[in-house]
């Protein structure tokens, strides 16, 4: 085998090393991600300029590029915490947030990569302790639900504001009570939707009392007012009236005149 010239071993030298540094100075960051330069013979951490975007990077070999998740992320949460009363509460929840991404540098350097156990996650249980301890287990099995959900959002974001990290939704996805708390929830619900129908069938029936009362008394009004509206003249008028209707029909009859009381025509039919 031929000795390779001496000019020969240099350049293979060389191309393996143009090789070595542009694999360590080539970075590609996928969709969805940012990059943070840190600079080994410069200031550090690159904070004065935007992060670095998608796609293909050079960068010196010596430099180092710390890539973040910058979507929307998900964490879900199962926290024990105490109500008003010192009961125990199991509350499992998400939280939807991301990094704040021109101030990406600034949590690189405060916080790093660990950002979601460092600060997230101490936040969310500190602010479900505290508006969870406001709260007795009634209000937590009843329709104060979303208030909750949003106090707990409100009070983490305020942790979160100071910290680069974006908080945009709280999600309470399950309240877990004790059995017997739960058990006498119901209970005391059910017994005050029994006693708001018992109420109910009280009032219909004394609105009922009510109309027919007032049915017979208009009744017994008209009835008084009718009566003494009615003269003899009146009645006499009245059958005479009645007399001729009945005369004009063509059923046989025998009409005595003047026969009943008050001189009143008396009718005999056939039957």
């Amino acid at each position: 085998m031929e000795k390779l010239p001496k000019i020969g071993l240099p350049i293979i030298i060389g191309v393996i090393l143009l090789v070595f540094l542009f694999a360590k100075s080539a970075v590609t960051i996928d969709s969805g991600e940012a990059g943070v330069l840190f600079e080994t013979f410069g200031d550090g951490v690159v904070i004065d300029e935007p992060p670095m975007g998608e796609g293909f990077h050079i960068v010196a070999p010596w430099n180092k590029v710390y890539v973040y998740e910058v979507r929307q992320q998900e964490l879900f949460e199962k926290m024990k915490v105490l109500s008003s009363n010192g009961l125990e509460i199991q509350i499992d929840a998400s939280a939807w947030y991301e990094p704040v991404y021109n101030q990406l540098g600034n949590l690189h350097q405060s916080l790093g990569q660990g950002y979601l156990q460092r600060v997230i996650q101490p936040a969310i249980r500190s602010a479900a302790r505290s508006v969870i301890g406001r709260y007795t287990p009634d209000d937590l099995y009843g329709d104060k639900r979303d208030a909750i959900q949003d106090e707990i959002y409100v009070e983490t974001k305020k942790i979160l504001d100071k910290q680069y990290v974006q908080l945009n939704e709280i999600l309470i996805r399950d309240i877990t009570l004790p059995k017997t708390i739960k058990d006498a929830i119901e209970r005391k619900l059910n017994q005050e939707q029994e006693s708001l129908e018992y109420e109910f069938r009280l009032v219909t029936a004394a609105k009922e009392a009510e109309k027919v009362i007032i049915e017979a008394k208009g009744k017994a009004e008209s009835n008084r007012i009718l009566s003494a509206s009615l003269t003899d003249k009146i009645l006499q008028d009245k059958g005479i009236e009645a007399t001729v209707k009945l005369a004009e029909s063509p059923n046989s009859k025998i009409i005595v005149i003047g026969s009943g009381d008050s001189g009143m025509p008396i009718i005999l039919g056939n039957q």
